[in-house]
């Protein structure tokens, strides 16, 4: 973490040239009226003088009128800037709130999958919901009390002091007695406030495996004991937001104190000086007043130090994951990734994770326009070579290349660009079925949609469904089957129409129908295309044009479906066994 991270002056630097900044006019707009907010305080107090003076004591009556409408005018005025500038600050606070969780989202989506691997989705969405929402209710408080609040203070200590300064001084005596107090609950307050914000992410991941693994938590009749997880943390963030809220409360309960004491001495001090007729009750009334007032002031800044010590522990997090730089980048100078339908090279590709060995010298090609297809048992690097054609991760050694050109050299958006996948689980948003397949293509002529439908057998199935195409596929397409979920990831390749097929066990988990006809609309989708396989029926890969075995990273033989049962070998051995089952 960088001293500007812990350090609140370089907390608020970071905030306003990030954020702040951009709105500067209307924060501008609302400081004025803020100013004038916070004038209005001291000219409440200045005119007690002439009120009590010139109309309870005086007797005047024809002051009656202008004293009233004078009191009239503050309050108007008062009314009318607080509802601006709290409109305003409601505008800014949202605004820049916006930004910053667009930022977070935009630059997570851009972390390498190493980063995802080690932050949970609950850990994730605390952060971009959580913590954004503590600065958002930070922002109008921290603002309010640097403007009206300071400015109120301002005016009312200049009227204090123009009726008496020794009175002034007498009356804020208990100042230094708060500092090392406040210093102390400070540092208390951001303490735990950044264990909140701990338990609230592990709070969030709570909710996350549960919701997510909400089957498999009924078929095995883990209710209670999620639920009991869940109460654990539940009863910890109680602990630590009340001791959070006792640091903040104690703060301006402080000020109450020095305010008793102040007010105690100045009656002590001025009170004899009105009753030897040195001062008048209108002067008291009006220091009285000035003095009164400016404790709430007070009061709201002494909160305002414990609310941005909550505020800061969030932003210390935020600032931290957006100067988390990604590993894999597009290079300076990238290559233009190649035209047509490309061939696929690796060259003694090795990957280690820690001290595990993934692919151990893996060399094999993939030729342009046909199909390759990867088989072995679990963990022996298949997955990871897609892994790496992609770049979401890269080799420790050895050569990738597509079309020839080193997929290292190429700008991240085109070489991804050059990929059409279909994986085991079918990746559908919760939205209809028409939007899973375009994707935010709002481009698609509709003859090509139709194509796509028809090829990838959705067609076949869309009378079925209420709405059609425009029908929700549920919170993970959890309204639709396997088989129907598959079409529409095949639909929406079909569509993307990229030189490259990744298929991942696109057909594991089907059914014998549904296989069958998510079969035939893969056959379709591969047609004129460079195709890798990963298949552990070996059935859905025989005429493939090449089939690789890897084990423990290598590959281990290579050959068609018949060159390879001719010969005695794993391949031999796999089709065996699958064959006899």
């Amino acid at each position: 973490m960088t001293d500007a991270v812990v350090n609140p002056k370089g907390l608020l630097l970071w905030v306003w040239r990030g954020y702040l900044s951009k709105h500067w006019r209307l924060l501008i707009i609302a400081l004025v009226f803020m100013a004038l907010e916070g004038g209005m305080f001291g000219a409440l107090s200045y005119m007690m003088k002439p009120m009590f003076d010139r109309v309870f004591v005086g007797g005047e009556a024809d002051a009656i009128l202008w004293v009233g409408l004078i009191f009239l005018g503050i309050f108007v005025i008062r009314a009318v800037a607080s509802i601006i500038q709290k409109v305003l600050l409601t505008q800014i606070s949202q605004l820049s709130v916006a930004d910053i969780r667009q930022d977070l989202l935009a630059h997570l989506m851009v972390l390498d999958s190493a980063y995802h691997q080690t932050h949970s989705p609950g850990y994730l969405m605390q952060r971009v919901e959580g913590d954004v929402d503590a600065i958002s209710k930070v922002w109008r408080t921290i603002i309010t009390g640097a403007g009206r609040d300071v400015i109120a203070l301002v005016s009312l200590f200049a009227v204090a002091i123009t009726v008496d300064w020794r009175w002034t001084v007498v009356a804020l005596l208990g100042v230094p007695l708060l500092i090392a107090p406040s210093m102390f609950l400070q540092r208390y307050v951001r303490k735990k406030a950044r264990r909140a914000r701990d338990v609230a992410a592990k709070l969030s991941v709570r909710l996350n495996e549960a919701f997510h693994g909400i089957i498999p938590v009924k078929l095995n009749a883990l209710e209670s004991y999620q639920s009991d997880r869940y109460r654990a943390l539940t009863d910890e963030r109680v602990k630590v937001e009340t001791r959070s809220a006792l640091g903040q409360a104690t703060i301006p309960g402080l000020i109450d104190i020095m305010a008793g004491l102040g007010f105690m001495g100045v009656l002590f001090y001025g009170g004899n000086e009105i009753l030897s007729g040195e001062k008048t009750v209108g002067d008291f009334m009006a220091f009285f007043t000035a003095i009164g007032l400016a404790f709430e002031p007070l009061r709201r800044l002494g909160n305002v130090a414990g609310v941005w010590q909550v505020a800061a522990a969030g932003i210390e997090r935020i600032r931290q994951i957006l100067e988390t730089e990604p590993t894999l980048r597009s290079p300076a100078n990238p290559k233009p990734a190649p035209l047509g339908v490309p061939e696929i090279k690796l060259e003694d590709v090795s990957l280690n994770y820690g001290d595990t060995a993934i692919l151990n010298g893996c060399t094999f090609t993939a030729q342009a326009g046909q199909t390759t297809a990867l088989v072995g048992p679990s963990g022996a690097g298949k997955s990871t070579i897609f892994n790496v054609l992609t770049r979401l991760v890269d080799p420790s050694h050895g050569n990738v290349t597509i079309g020839g050109l080193p997929v290292s050299e190429m700008a991240l958006e085109d070489l991804r660009g050059l990929f059409s996948v279909v994986s085991q689980e079918a990746l559908l948003f919760d939205d209809t079925v028409l939007e899973n397949i375009l994707l935010g293509q709002n481009d698609v002529a509709d003859a090509d949609l139709k194509r796509a439908l028809d090829a990838a057998h959705v067609a076949d199935f869309l009378p079925q469904l209420s709405d059609g195409l425009n029908t929700p596929v549920g919170p993970r397409g959890s309204a639709l089957s396997g088989g129907q979920r598959q079409r529409v990831a095949i639909a929406r390749a079909l569509l993307r129409n990229r030189p490259i097929l990744l298929l991942d066990e696109a057909t594991s988990a089907l059914d014998t129908g549904s296989e069958a006809k998510v079969q035939e609309a893969l056959d379709e989708l591969s047609k004129g295309r460079t195709t890798l396989v990963i298949a552990h029926r070996l059935s859905t890969i025989r005429d493939a044009h090449k089939i690789v075995v890897m084990d423990q990273g290598r590959v281990i033989e290579q050959g068609t479906h018949d060159a390879l049962l001719a010969k005695p070998g794993t391949y031999a051995a796999l089709h065996q066994m699958q064959t006899r089952d």
